[in-house]
């Protein structure tokens, strides 16, 4: 098999590859395709279609997070990779070519897999409330060897009000020395530096011009890395950004009707999701309505549509058509407008929302919250009071980290539906235009073109993991 290398560069379109001159003029020497993504379209769903070539309703990844209905518990960015319920490329590549290895870096549900070797944000919660940075990785000492080389991976900068291109660049940094290493036959590398200021500032935004350069040089760095190395590069996205005006608080609509359960501790609200009727699970610009009485399935859908900004609502058979025939997906499927997207909040007085909404806590909040991304503007001195917070936890007491405003307004950029146009959606770029369709390509379809890649063969659309396994 061909050495090849995925470099996922999240957020990337037509649009903004237009504006970064280095990996622009690379594209130019090979073929670039659009890809029409699986909705949602977003990071846990997009990359196990990417490596399944399957969509939700078989490989089970509805959204980056879910309502798991037998513990009455909404949990998201879980990371076993055993969720993903389809055989992923490594395994299909391996069953051709026994010498085949993989390394996925950074790309989700990376523990516990049959990947050769996996590295993963795995942050570090002592018992006195800290979160600490950390990594896991397969093989174990690998952990060690890359934080001895590069330093601590900086979690603060891959997500939370302080995201910058430090992160990215760490990553980069880590897939040369597991190329240095080990010399996998398949490296898949996470390049999140886009996604991140696109939902702060919105790709139409100037001030993106900067972190469009920086992404464009770590990215043209690798690929002039791997080349050298006699590697195979592909580019691609997971989906587009597009700019939005319009949070939607769907929750909130579904608990003034009366079917929202609501458990108060300590004089906050806590959405209770086991005795809800109905309730909603946020994330970006899809939200999965779970609810516990088929009767009351036609009134929620009606009332839905009727909320501005919601496009449209799936049940049944449009649920099963857009490939999400899956007991994990909701009785219904929300899809808001371009220029909106979905909330998780379901508190109706700020002063009553839980302890963690003002707070980086992506495990706790029942929904997707992309106003992790900014510091509380009412705060007169903010990152005084974040220093001043960090360095009491630092000397161990237990103080909340509580400077996340609870303006959705502020989010200015949003993904998870069809994108307006292709210009705004993702891409994949390669220089063996051979293995390509000519101008676009199913998300689904990705698995093969990938594989083509690998196996030095045309591309063949619409072919199933299993048949090109039976090639062998």
């Amino acid at each position: 098999m061909r050495k090849t290398v995925v470099l996922n560069v999240v957020g990337l379109t037509p649009d903004l590859l237009s504006k970064m001159p280095r990996l622009t003029a690379w594209s130019t020497q090979g073929q670039q395709v659009s890809i029409r993504p699986q909705l949602p379209a977003v990071t846990c769903t997009a990359q196990a279609c990417y490596l399944t070539g399957k969509a939700p309703s078989e490989h089970g990844i509805v959204a980056n997070g879910w309502y798991f209905r037998d513990e009455c518990e909404v949990k998201f960015w879980r990371q076993s990779n055993h969720l993903v319920q389809s055989p992923k490329i490594w395994d299909v590549a391996r069953s051709i070519d026994p010498s085949f290895t993989c390394a996925n870096l950074f790309w989700w549900y990376n523990m516990y897999s049959s990947a050769d070797i996996s590295v993963t944000p795995r942050p570090m919660y002592p018992a006195d409330g800290r979160k600490l940075p950390d990594i896991y990785t397969q093989p174990a000492p690998l952990r060690d060897e890359l934080q001895a080389e590069l330093g601590q991976f900086p979690l603060f900068k891959f997500w939370g009000p302080k995201t910058s291109i430090q992160a990215s660049e760490w990553i980069a940094a880590a897939a040369k020395q597991v190329e240095a290493r080990h010399a996998p036959t398949l490296t898949l590398v996470y390049i999140p530096h886009l996604d991140y200021c696109l939902q702060q500032q919105g790709p139409s935004a100037k001030g993106i011009a900067q972190d469009l350069d920086d992404a464009d040089r770590v990215v043209s760095d690798l690929i002039d890395f791997y080349e050298a190395r006699d590697t195979q590069v592909i580019v691609l996205s997971e989906y587009g950004i597009t700019d939005v005006n319009h949070p939607i608080h769907i929750n909130r609509i579904l608990r003034e009707q009366g079917y929202l359960s609501i458990r108060e501790e300590l004089g906050k609200e806590l959405l209770d999701p086991g005795s809800s009727r109905a309730f909603a699970i946020a994330d970006h610009q899809l939200a999965h309505v779970y609810v516990q009485d088929e009767a009351l399935i036609p009134g929620i859908r009606q009332k839905l549509l009727a909320m501005p900004g919601i496009e449209s609502v799936w049940e049944g058979a449009e649920k099963a058509e857009h490939g999400f025939a899956h007991e994990r997906a909701g009785e219904l499927i929300a899809v808001a407008k371009p220029d909106a997207w979905f909330t998780y909040y379901y508190w109706l007085d700020d002063d009553r929302a839980p302890d963690f909404a003002r707070t980086v806590d992506i495990h706790r909040k029942p929904g997707y919250d992309p106003v992790e991304l900014f510091v509380d503007p009412q705060l007169r001195w903010p990152w005084l009071t974040v220093a001043s917070k960090l360095a009491q936890k630092k000397l161990g007491f237990r103080t909340l980290l509580d400077v996340i405003p609870l303006d959705a307004s502020l989010v200015k950029g949003s993904h998870g539906a069809m994108p307006p146009t292709p210009q705004q959606g993702p891409l994949l770029i390669s220089q063996q235009g051979q293995h390509l369709p000519s101008d676009r390509c199913e998300a689904t379809e990705v698995f093969d073109l990938l594989l083509s890649h690998l196996l030095g063969l045309p591309s063949q659309t619409r072919r199933s993991p299993e048949a090109i396994g039976s090639r062998r």
